[in-house]
């Protein structure tokens, strides 16, 4: 079974093991996926990620708070290859005032908002955390 949209796939994951408060969940290795934890992980919302070379997977740990509530409140997909969406930085608006994130798909890679907004980039929308 072939999946089209596995960035959302891996979303899904992060989602469902947070609801179930898993510790680890794996997803399909991918290199733009790993692009995405790497931002994810700068800005705090997962603990760690390995990339198992033998089985080609991602293992991402989750991260929560002290009193148990996970570090993502809210992902979600913007951009999908039926919908591609494309937004300059001038007209990209801040995600949750400022606390959330997006993370841009830029000629300079694949970065955080605020990165996008400091090299002066626009890009493809990849998805919104909070």
């Amino acid at each position: 079974m072939s999946m089209s949209d596995t960035i959302a796939d891996m979303i899904a994951r992060i989602k469902n093991g947070q609801k179930s408060k898993l510790l680890f969940v794996k997803a399909p290795f991918s290199k733009m996926k790993v692009s995405i934890l790497n931002v994810l992980l700068e800005e705090g919302y997962v603990k760690a990620y390995s990339v198992n070379d033998t089985n080609r997977d991602i293992n991402i740990e989750l991260k929560y708070s002290n009193n148990g509530s996970p570090a993502i409140l809210e992902i979600s997909r913007v951009s999908t290859p039926g919908r591609r969406v494309y937004s300059s930085i001038s007209s990209l608006s801040e995600y949750y005032n400022g606390m959330g994130t997006y993370i841009i798909s830029t000629p300079k890679g694949i970065i955080s908002d605020k990165q996008a907004r400091k090299l002066n980039v626009g890009g493809e929308v990849i998805c919104k955390v909070f």
